[in-house]
Order: structure tokens, then sequence, then C-alpha cells
């Protein structure tokens, strides 16, 4: 089975959660650093163009809020307000880092982040820019993981990378089985089949049908991409 081992540009989809790190809420300053010092890495050592959607569950859920008995069209709004913030923070780490970014927001947010615009994002990305996507798609009951592979493919990225704290999916729970085996590569049908919640099945069945890989690695790990040390689980589709 053919790996993907040479993006030149990539979609990079980063959880909110993945920012608290090990303090349990907010954003980790230190960890953030470290995040930004590998996407860093990526753009100047392996000369890649890089795209980033950022999630914002460490601050709030939308979906959390209905079982509350809230309007799930109001929560999902404030989920999405959520993610700006934690893409102005992503924004400034990595600038801070070395490389310039642009925090693009699918809700008119002016005084903080440009509109998203498909050309003009294409522009910043030629021009060596780190873009990094906010507001979701714009829309309520749409998860940040169907943004990721429809910003994507509106930007011409040759694979979605998801960045979680395992190296990859597996069969079982590794951190609660022992004897859990990781995927080296999967099908996007299978992954659809089986219900393996790597990403929701919206995500999933939108990048089975465009035909655009993803690929499961450890957030640590980011700066490894595209290289042969890098481990996590390929998920491809037949064209």
């Amino acid at each position: 089975m053919k790996q993907y081992h040479s993006p030149k540009r990539i979609l990079l989809k980063l959880s909110g959660e993945a920012l608290q790190w090990e303090q349990g809420y907010g954003i980790d300053p230190k960890f953030l650093s470290f995040l930004a010092k590998k996407v860093v890495h990526l753009v100047k050592n392996q000369s890649l163009q890089v795209v980033i959607v950022v999630g914002g569950g460490n601050i709030f859920r939308g979906i959390e809020l209905e079982a509350g008995g809230f309007d799930r069209v109001v929560g999902d709004h404030m989920g999405m307000m959520g993610t700006i913030i934690n893409g102005l923070a992503v924004g400034e780490a990595i600038k801070d880092a070395g490389i310039d970014t642009r925090v693009m927001s699918a809700i008119s947010t002016h005084k903080v982040a440009e509109d998203f615009i498909r050309q003009r994002a294409l522009r910043h990305i030629e021009k060596g820019r780190v873009v990094i996507c906010v507001g979701g798609t714009g829309n309520p009951f749409a998860t940040t993981d169907s943004c990721a592979v429809l910003r994507g493919l509106e930007l011409g990225c040759d694979v979605v990378v998801k960045a979680t704290k395992v190296d990859g999916i597996y069969d079982k729970d590794p951190k609660k089985h022992t004897d859990a085996v990781r995927y080296e590569s999967l099908h996007l049908h299978e992954v659809l089949q089986k219900d393996i919640r790597v990403m929701d099945q919206t995500a999933i069945a939108l990048a089975n049908d465009e035909h655009i890989p993803l690929y499961v690695c450890k957030i640590e790990d980011i700066d490894k991409i595209g290289t042969e040390e890098m481990i996590g689980t390929f998920v491809y589709s037949k064209v």
C-alpha cells in the first residue's frame, strides 16, 4: 500500500483539548511554545506549506450545553468563538517562533481576524505564511473535523493530519488495553464501516468522497511529517 511520504501542503488539525495539555483547562503556554517550534520546523526545515484548523473544546462545546437544555445553535456559535481564542494564541506563538501567520475566521471578527476568503488564504500560503482557520465552517452542527477536511480540499492540501495524544489509530483503546494493535494503514471506507472514531463520520465521508488522505499521529511528532521517522496511521482512499 502506498504511504504518503512527500506532501507539499498539509492541513494540520489541532483539537482544543491538545492546547490545554497537562494542566487540564485553558491553554498551556509552555506547550503552545513547544508546538509552535515544531510548526516552524515543518516550514523552514522541511519546506512544507502549513494550514491549521483549531478546535475549541478546551474552552467550550455547544453539544455539552445542549445536554443541559440549552439551544444547540447558540451553543455551537459559542464554541466557534472558542476556536477564535485558540487560533489567536496559536498564531502569536508561531509568529514568536519565527514564521508569519494569518488567522482567518469563518465568522466575521474584523478586529481580531481576517474573514476566510479562499483566494486570499491561498496568497498567504504562497507567501510562506501559516494560515490558521478558526470559527469552524461558520455553521452550527458542523464540527472542526469537518472543517479540517473542507479547508484541506478548498486550499489544495495533499493530506489532512490529525494530531492526537496517541501515535495513530488502534484496534482498541491503547490506554486501557496493553495488547492494542496500531494500524499502519486503513481505507477510509473501513473507518466508516467499523465506525472508528478518529474523526466524525461527516468528515470521514467527505474525505472518502473527495479522495483526500488522512494521517493520524502523535502531536509531539508533527515535526516528522513527510519523513521516514514518521509513526502513525495512514488513512487512504482509492480514486
